[in-house]
């Protein structure tokens, strides 16, 4: 699922989207973040929002 997209050399707010890699959902930012590989897509959805948030 994708929580906003946008090409990574978009200036301004954080972008983030969620990526699928087999059994494990990652975080990323068009700021180049990435978060931790997690089970639960709720979770990264959550590492997601921190960060934008940050």
């Amino acid at each position: 699922m994708l929580l906003q997209d946008a090409p990574a050399d978009t200036p301004g707010p954080h972008r983030t989207t969620t990526a699928e890699r087999g059994s494990f959902t990652v975080a990323r930012c068009s700021c180049g973040w990435a978060g931790p590989a997690r089970r639960s897509r709720d979770r990264a959805r959550a590492d997601a929002l921190t960060h934008r948030s940050a």
